[in-house]
């Protein structure tokens, strides 16, 4: 074994504590420390599957230790001893007694004799003698929230909202990685012209069956191309393409997106403008008012505007009934996201869903006096909790009868999930991210 497979897993370890201790996001992070630790191709890889892999199965992983782990132990070992379990239940090419060799190694360069014996003990005693069954959990949703390592809270709070079947789909579909999605630049170039690019750069790429823009990648990381530096298309995932198109957007309109940041749907809303009108972005923070000019720039959507503010406040910038459309992309609890972001799911509770409702309320009140009477509001959101979706909706439509729903449009695959003037996308419906749309209409005259 190298020393840098030995360093991948330490690397792993340390990371792995860091999103624990600090509540980091494990994707920030994951960035970071390969940057850091330098590594490339299979290091890598490795690095990516394991912090993501035992962030996913942290429940499933403590239930199959526990019968092994009789006393107390310090949580940097029972890290160690989850990474390694992980590899050795879900990962098939790395030998058991190789897995168990490097986390030896951990353990005596971290701690003493004492916790390398046992964590040698642990695993060897796996090894010989096998994992207990899950269905040695009698309750159905505390064994699917063992089995797919979700909050049980969090699945029996989905079972009531959609029902078993629905939330097991669910569960088992957030632990699955995700496809890399790209949302084509259509003023560049046209989707067939970008995947002879990626195909002649290396890549191998699918048009999407979801959002006619969009392309998949079945192999390679797409933001590495020369494609994406020349700003033919964007990184995206294809439940978010949808937002754009509820907008009904027509050439020449004023377009606020007030909660703008990194600026996939900024700049998608701008590229269906074709170069008129104009794109005016919000964001609470200058750093990622940032990121949605740089796209912007990369794409040459001239049209968008930047600003850092936070726009429940944005009544006092802009005068009353001057935007043809407005988008509110929501701060929100982000369960339609636990593939690329597992550590969510723990960190998470019911008090985030109230006070994240009431944030959404308030924003939308903050700038629906801003859009135009006939004009479109969309409200979306990238989580699948009821009260967060239909239920902000509801009741901002209860308290603003100016509003009323408006038929909610998107592109043809995704019509089976619209109900009226709203969807909700499930991970397992398209094979992308979780996601809520609205769309409401401010009646004619009512200024």
């Amino acid at each position: 074994m190298s020393k840098d497979r030995k360093n991948v897993r330490e690397a792993a370890l340390e990371l792995l504590e860091a999103v624990e201790k600090n509540e980091s996001y494990s994707n920030l992070l994951l960035d970071r420390y390969i940057e850091k630790y330098r590594f490339h191709g299979p290091d890598r890889a490795l690095l990516t599957e394991i912090t993501y892999g035992t962030l996913q199965r942290k429940q499933t992983l403590d239930y199959f230790l526990a019968p092994f782990l009789r006393k107390k132990i310090e949580n940097w070992v029972r890290i160690l001893l989850r990474l390694s379990l992980y590899q050795m239940v879900y990962l098939d090419k790395i030998p058991d007694r190789a897995i168990i060799f490097e986390a030896v190694e951990i353990a005596k360069k971290r701690g003493h004799r004492g916790i390398s014996g046992m964590v040698n003990g642990v695993l060897r005693a796996i090894q010989r003698g096998g994992l207990r069954s899950l269905k040695e959990i009698e309750d159905p949703l505390e064994r699917l929230s063992v089995a797919t390592s979700h909050p049980h809270w969090l699945v029996a709070r989905w079972a009531e909202a959609y029902g078993y079947k629905t939330t097991k789909e669910m569960c088992e579909a957030n632990l699955i990685p995700p496809l890399q999605t790209a949302r084509v630049n259509l003023n560049r170039a046209s989707v067939e012209e970008v995947i002879e690019k990626l195909e002649r750069e290396g890549f191998t790429v699918e048009r999407s069956p979801v959002i006619p823009e969009a392309v998949r990648s079945r192999k390679g990381n797409l933001a590495r191309s020369a494609c994406f530096k020349e700003g033919l298309f964007t990184i995206q995932d294809e439940s978010s393409m949808a937002v754009a198109y509820a907008l009904c957007i027509q050439e020449g309109q004023r377009i606020l997106d007030a909660c703008a940041a990194p600026g996939g749907k900024t700049t998608h809303i701008a590229e269906k403008l074709e170069g008129t009108g104009e794109v005016v972005a919000l964001d609470l923070h200058p750093h990622k008012v940032k990121l949605v000019q740089e796209n912007a720039e990369r794409l040459g959507t001239g049209q968008v505007e930047a600003i850092a503010m936070d726009s429940r406040d944005a009544g006092a910038r802009f005068e009353k009934n001057t935007f043809d459309r407005i988008l509110v992309d929501a701060p929100c609890t982000g369960f339609g996201v636990l593939r690329r972001k597992p550590d969510i799911k723990y960190a998470k509770t019911v008090d985030d869903i109230h006070a994240l409702k009431q944030v959404q309320l308030s924003i939308l009140s903050g700038v629906s006096e801003l859009l135009k009477p006939d004009g479109i509001l969309v409200f979306s959101t990238c989580t699948v909790d009821r009260k967060e979706n239909e239920g902000t909706i509801e009741t901002f439509l209860q308290e603003h009868p100016e509003f009323e729903p408006y038929p909610l449009h998107v592109p043809e695959a995704m019509e089976s999930c619209v109900d009226g003037y709203r969807m909700q996308i499930f991970p397992q419906d398209f094979g992308g991210d979780g996601f809520f749309i609205a769309s409401i209409r401010k009646k004619a005259g009512k200024a």
